[in-house]
């Protein structure tokens, strides 16, 4: 989550512009729908379990997470394998729009991508963050 205002940031001073991390499922409805509709419905991008302050995590390149739907591991990967790592992002996403306190950078995710369905449980967590529990519903 950028917590100072950033405007053409170069990626060497782009963690004087992070508040902090949090877990974040970035849910997109999969077919034909209007590429704008399909992250756009109520419930789709849900944050937490809290925002741990950028100060609390040492090496944010080095981070373990984990998904698991209804119990199955669908997803683990690290930090550290982002195509784009963290100050890069950064940088590029400042050089197209002014990024500005409260807003959130979701970074991708890794392979496992998968269907859900309204009664699913989804288990994220991500090491020196925490862990959330979101049971799906349907829309």
């Amino acid at each position: 989550m950028i917590g100072a205002r950033a405007d053409r940031v170069a990626k060497e001073r782009a963690f004087d512009h992070v508040a902090g991390y949090c877990i974040g499922f970035d849910i997109t409805v999969r077919g034909p729908e209007e590429r704008s509709l399909r992250k756009s419905i109520d419930g789709y991008t849900v944050l937490g379990p809290w925002l741990v302050t950028a100060d609390e995590v040492s090496d944010p390149a080095a981070l373990d997470l984990e998904l698991k739907v209804n119990g199955e591991t669908r997803q683990r990967a690290n930090t550290r394998d982002l195509l784009i790592p963290i100050p890069e992002l950064i940088a590029f996403a400042s050089s197209f729009y002014t990024l500005m306190p409260g807003d959130v950078l979701l970074t991708g995710t890794p392979e496992g991508v998968g269907p859900i369905a309204p009664g699913d449980v989804l288990d994220a967590s991500i090491s020196g963050i925490g862990a959330m529990r979101v049971k799906v519903r349907s829309a």
